[in-house]
């Protein structure tokens, strides 16, 4: 150890090296660099969940991580509530004459809160108020939470009662064992918002249009669309309902002497459109929470009409607002220069607007141009020139938000919607979806252990402690010696220290509880050495050959959900030009039976399965549908024919000149 004064640099705090993820994942120091990457960027894919948890094991930067992110409402000043519900808080701030004299706003500040906002991950960003009617604030107190916060700290996920032991194979290679329990209690449970749209545009044969009389269909299928076409807000949808109802023109074909008939009698429009409605995607199940319709501007000539008495209207209410601000800023101006002569008012070009010397008067005050003046040294009292330089930023402040809403309206009259070229309208559908936890979830802990949900175990079938309270995980302790992240182990024990004796830990990295500690801990809250205690079967209620170790993990659900993942298909969209089904489930494709497939059926002689992936489950045009006919009529399934990725590769060589004749 270096004497102090040879001492020449040293870092303000340990955790300063590491950026903000790692700097949240506690006992850093002991896991690997590779793991504690993982565990990193496995922090940005946490999905927010309905009832999150604080961690009881942290490292302290949970309340600035919070803090920081801004999405929360905090306090401006001192004090208190007057009016709370789901949408809006109303807090009354305390605030001296001097703060009123610098300030625009009202006493009395009403926030809105951000409910069901749909992110670029899909999740739902939903603030709760955090106070009550009559509760008195201080300065930066945290007025909302919820979007992975709560008690003003960042909450990613659950504390768990986690065993390390194996479990009947079911938490073989990294799989998860969770109790019931954690699924009834919704501990994992998260809301996604999904966004669907469509568009109508100026086709060749006319216009299409948003409309819920559709051709061909049923009035139950139509029955919560709108005027517009559009579902209403509230509705429960499941997959292959109607979400935005559209026709668009089809080409006149020669209508039969019945269909002639039928138009002259019933007026019947819709033989000259077809369907093009927007319906629910597969495996889809939810409420529509929310619609929006953007449209441009029809320019006819009573809209032109409509359209110039609408702006004049606008222009005389933003000359008022400006005004009126003008007013309140001369009042607060000349309470504050009265007893004052000026120090040489400047703009911010150098230009001299009042003297050096003269009276500040109402009539060169209303002059200037505050948008371009220089709001420092008005007076040579520091004082005031401090207040006056509060008071401009605040009008400025002021000023440009009135000036944006003006533009922002005008342009709404004017020109619409901004919508791309052919583009007429645009429909939108929010749909939100709650989605619980199930097996196929992938779940992780801070330390790069993650893992997928292989089994969810009755209650009272999960191996339990001595005094009889069932775990609610089980890990495979095979997955911590080789990964070397054994802080997942030190957070097991404090943390069930932590939940014995009612306390939350913070233990900053490379600074954090050592060993000695934590033994302290467990021995106050009487729990055995290092967590390691027998375990007895939930079905047998036998007692287990070992002990294990048992604590509590601080546990986070992943972006990767099986809902999202799971797909299948049986005839769908081929490739243009090889013919192939398509890949992956956006495209509704197939799967890929690749290269090295193909050598493990050659391995095994399976000729006629290999054949048959090649050729009629894939690109043996004439085949296939064959193969669909003898199906359906119960015959013999065909010999296979030549893909038509072998006429691909004929076309290709003769793009190079060689030309394959076959006898």
């Amino acid at each position: 150890i270096l004497d102090k004064a040879d001492v020449e640099f040293m870092d303000v705090a340990p955790n300063q090296i590491v950026g903000l993820s790692a700097s949240l994942i506690p006992f850093l120091e002991h896991d690997d660099a590779n793991r504690a990457l993982m565990g990193s960027n496995m922090q940005r894919q946490a999905v927010p969940l309905l009832r999150p948890d604080v961690p009881v094991v942290g490292t302290g930067l949970e309340g600035k991580a919070a803090r920081d992110a801004r999405i929360q409402i905090h306090s401006e000043g001192n004090g208190i509530v007057e009016f709370v519900d789901a949408n809006e808080i109303h807090v009354r701030y305390d605030r001296d004459e001097q703060e009123k004299l610098v300030s625009f706003e009202e006493d009395l500040i009403v926030y809105k809160l951000t409910k069901f906002i749909k992110t670029n991950q899909e999740t739902c960003i939903n603030l709760k108020p955090a106070v009550k009617k009559g509760q008195k604030v201080k300065k930066g107190d945290f007025l909302t939470e919820g979007y992975a916060t709560q008690n003003g700290e960042l909450a990613l996920g659950k504390n768990l009662k986690v065993a390390f032991m194996p479990w009947k194979g079911y938490n073989f290679e990294d799989a998860i064992v969770i109790s019931e329990r954690v699924v009834k209690e919704d501990m994992f449970t998260s809301v996604h918002i999904s966004e669907y749209e469509l568009e109508v545009r100026d086709t060749k044969l006319g216009e299409e249009e948003l409309t819920p009389d559709i051709p061909n269909v049923s009035e139950e299928a139509t029955k919560d669309l709108d005027e517009n076409g559009i579902i209403r807000v509230g509705a429960t949808i499941k997959e292959g309902d109607i979400l935005i109802g559209k026709i668009t023109p089809k080409g006149e074909s020669d209508p039969t002497p019945e269909e002639k008939l039928l138009r002259a009698i019933f007026g019947d429009k819709a033989g000259d459109a077809k369907d093009a409605s927007l319906k629910a995607p597969n495996g889809v199940e939810g409420v529509i929470i929310g619609k929006k319709l953007f449209q441009r501007a029809k320019k006819d000539k009573n809209a032109k009409v409509r359209e110039k008495a609408a702006i004049e209207k606008l222009e005389k209410v933003h000359e008022k607002n400006e005004s009126d601000l003008m007013e309140v800023l001369l009042e607060k101006l000349t309470t504050l220069l009265t007893a004052h002569v000026s120090a040489g008012v400047g703009n911010n070009f150098g230009e001299i607007q009042i003297g050096k010397g003269a009276k500040f008067t109402t009539k060169n005050l209303s002059g200037l141009d505050y948008a371009n003046i220089n709001p420092l040294g008005w007076t040579g009292d520091k004082k005031v020139d401090d207040q006056i330089n509060v008071l401009l930023h605040n009008y400025n402040i002021k000023f440009n938000e009135e000036l944006g809403r003006y533009k922002r309206e005008k342009f709404n009259i004017s020109i619409g919607d901004e919508l791309p070229a052919g583009v007429l309208k645009l429909a939108k559908v929010y749909l939100a979806i709650k989605r619980k936890l199930k097996v196929g979830d992938k779940m992780a802990g801070r330390h790069g252990n993650k893992g997928i949900v292989a089994k969810i175990v009755r209650q009272e079938d999960m191996p339990f402690l001595e005094d009889g309270t069932p775990v609610d995980v089980v890990l495979n302790p095979l997955g911590v010696p080789s990964r070397m992240n054994l802080g997942q182990i030190y957070e097991t024990v404090l943390g069930w220290a932590g939940e014995k004796l009612g306390l939350k830990f913070a233990t900053p990295i490379f600074d954090g509880a050592s060993t000695e500690e934590i033994e302290k801990f467990c021995d106050e809250a009487g729990l055995p050495k290092f967590g390691h205690t027998y375990l007895y079967d939930g079905e047998t209620g036998e007692r287990f050959h070992q002990k294990a170790t048992v604590g509590i993990i601080y546990i986070i659900k992943l972006h990767h959900m099986v809902d999202d993942k799971m797909h299948a298909r049986s005839i769908g969209p081929y490739s243009l030009i090889t013919q192939q089904p398509l890949g992956g489930k956006a495209q509704f494709g197939g799967q890929r039976f690749g290269e090295m497939e193909v050598w493990a059926l050659e391995a095994y002689g399976a000729s006629n399965i290999l054949q048959e992936l090649l050729t009629l489950k894939s690109d043996d045009i004439i085949g296939r549908a064959k193969t669909y006919e003898s199906i359906v009529k119960g015959d013999n399934v065909p010999r296979a024919g030549i893909p038509e990725s072998f006429n691909v590769l004929v076309h290709e060589l003769r793009g190079l000149g060689l030309d394959l004749k076959f006898d």
